[in-house]
């Protein structure tokens, strides 16, 4: 497995407060930056493998969106289309620093983050991100059955939305939870993992309880299966972009999100996105597995050489 480098935690001003933030370095000035934005209920953390595989060659800023970990106390309104403006934001401070001076920006995200990416590049953050990399996410997802979006979420999300009203006696506890789970289960020892899980938690108790806003969750969901801006973004992107998709699904369920027929179906083309899957992976591993690893570093740096 990769190697994981200790990255610097930072903030960047944002509208209502500071952005919370991950930042691995690069090795020189002017390398290009690689912007990676998490998926609904996760944090900055869950990138530590892939930011491992490009820090040095890269400036690498992972964001903890609003609503989340470091940035659980940034207020609302919540949003697709404000976490966009955080990220064109975070995208500013780098741009504008004369310490690093990025000539290419790749924006990078898992899940909603993909959406979030995707509005970013095609909305606020239009002229300075120079290429686009979709990890199993920014397309329209099957709506699933449920009268209402909270219905819906809990379809999808499962004990990712659960843990959200659960409270834990101790660290023992958190990990137990997870390890039933039956995609994240199999990572939960791996230390990288294990940081990013630990990462969730709100500071102080016991008990313990995950930072994550209910109502931010609920919000950006509703989005993600509703918001028609958003699912047209991907109609108007600016650069070449790539999608990564995993085989499996959040639960580790075949299929996923994704599969060769709703691909097909989607027009990609004409969006000037290129599919690719990455196997032996699901929703989650598709960030920690080597060949996910593997496969988002590589699309990363085809996207930066394009410039």
């Amino acid at each position: 497995m990769t190697e994981v480098r200790d990255p610097v935690q930072i903030s960047v001003p944002v509208d209502g407060g500071e952005l919370s933030a991950l930042h691995w370095a690069a090795d020189a000035p002017g390398s290009p930056i690689a912007v990676l934005v998490h998926g609904i209920t996760a944090n900055a953390m869950a990138w530590a493998r892939v930011a491992a595989a490009l820090a040095g060659e890269f400036e690498v800023v992972a964001p903890d969106l609003r609503g989340r970990a470091g940035s659980a106390g940034l207020p609302g309104p919540y949003g697709l289309e404000r976490h966009a403006a955080d990220v064109a934001a975070l995208l500013d401070r780098f741009g504008a620093d004369a310490d690093t001076g990025a000539d290419a920006s790749v924006l990078v995200g898992h899940s909603m983050g993909a959406f979030v990416a995707a509005m970013a590049a095609a909305g606020p953050a239009r002229d300075a991100v120079h290429g686009l990399v979709l990890v199993d996410g920014g397309l329209a997802y099957p709506q699933p059955p449920g009268a209402d979006v909270d219905a819906m979420l809990s379809a999808v999300l499962g004990p990712s939305l659960d843990r959200l009203s659960t409270t834990f006696p101790d660290l023992a506890a958190v990990r137990a939870f997870w390890a039933r789970h039956p995609a994240v289960g199999p990572w939960v020892d791996v230390p990288s993992v294990a940081a990013y899980l630990a990462r969730d938690l709100a500071p102080g108790g016991p008990p313990l309880r995950s930072a994550c806003v209910l109502e931010a969750v609920r919000v950006d969901g509703g989005d993600v299966l509703l918001n028609e801006r958003v699912l047209e973004a991907t109609t108007d992107l600016p650069v070449p972009t790539t999608l990564l998709w995993a085989r499996r699904g959040l639960l580790d369920q075949v299929p996923g999100l994704y599969d060769e027929v709703r691909l097909a179906g989607l027009g990609l083309e004409r969006s000037g996105i290129t599919a690719r899957e990455v196997p032996d992976t699901n929703h989650y591993s598709v960030l920690w597995a080597d060949q996910g690893v593997a496969a988002i570093a590589e699309a990363v740096r085809a996207a930066a050489a394009r410039t």
